[in-house]
């Protein structure tokens, strides 16, 4: 005797089965479809993130408020360590200084605002003859960060570390190195110490290239390393550097005028 299938008692279940396994057969063209449309922008530059983050591994949101001069001159830190960092020829100006550590898995952590410089706390201070490892935003969602243009900077140029207690230290950089995203933990290893044995120095760390959206951070890390060559200047009133015996240090443009003449 053959069995007579029951087609209206089975019908709710045939349509649910069928609208699972129509939902299951669109989720699965998403999932393609969006694995194909990254693939495709990959190294495309970034426009907007798609969240506040500057790298996977930082998971920390970012701060575009503006810093004004009263944020600046009522910032204070202790008399030996980093309060501000000037860099003429990239236009930033007593950018702030912020002690940082490590994140849970062991990278150096960024600060929370993109316009302020990060100082691992655990390397070197001005004038203590070691190395300071500094970390800065390349930008936020909206504006650029303090370490935007840092690709530019070439060798000669001079990085300014104001210290706590007035006392300006001037860096001459002597390496400037875009890095891919695969080599920048190896290089890290050398940001600790001097790229001139027996010379104080510091290393500046920010992210530059294109924008990956698989991977929701930046494919190269900017490397740049400076060595000490001017010390102990005093802040003036006038916001001019003077050094003890009172003369005011000549800019590259009077240094260049100079020659010339």
């Amino acid at each position: 005797m053959a069995l007579k299938f029951n087609w209206k008692k089975n019908l709710p279940k045939i349509c649910w089965g069928a609208l699972i396994l129509i939902f299951i057969a669109c989720m699965l063209r998403v999932i393609i479809w969006e694995h194909n449309y990254y693939s495709e922008k990959e190294g495309s530059s970034r426009a907007t993130p798609i969240n506040n983050t500057i790298a996977p591994e930082d998971a920390e949101s970012v701060d575009e408020t503006d810093i004004t001069n009263d944020d600046k001159n009522n910032y204070k830190v202790a008399a030996n360590k980093p309060r501000f960092l000037s860099i003429s020829k990239l236009g930033i100006d007593r950018a702030r200084v912020v002690e940082v550590g490590l994140t849970n898995i062991g990278r150096l952590q960024t600060p929370v605002s993109i316009y302020d410089v990060g100082w691992y706390r655990s390397s070197g201070k001005p004038g203590a003859g070691g190395t300071m490892l500094l970390d800065g935003h390349n930008g936020g969602p909206t504006k650029e960060g303090v370490f935007k243009h840092l690709p530019e900077l070439a060798i000669g140029d001079i990085i300014t570390i104001e210290r706590g207690d007035g006392k300006f230290f001037r860096y001459s950089v002597v390496e400037s190195e875009e890095v891919p995203l695969s080599e920048a933990d190896a290089k890290m290893s050398k940001m600790l110490g001097s790229p001139e044995q027996g010379k104080e120095s510091l290393s500046i760390i920010t992210c530059t290239g294109v924008w990956s959206q698989l991977q929701q951070t930046y494919l190269s890390r900017q490397f740049v390393r400076a060595v000490l060559v001017t010390d102990n200047l005093i802040h003036t009133d006038t916001g001019a550097e003077r050094a003890n015996d009172g003369s005011v240090p000549k800019t590259e443009d009077e240094d260049k005028k100079d020659n010339q003449n």
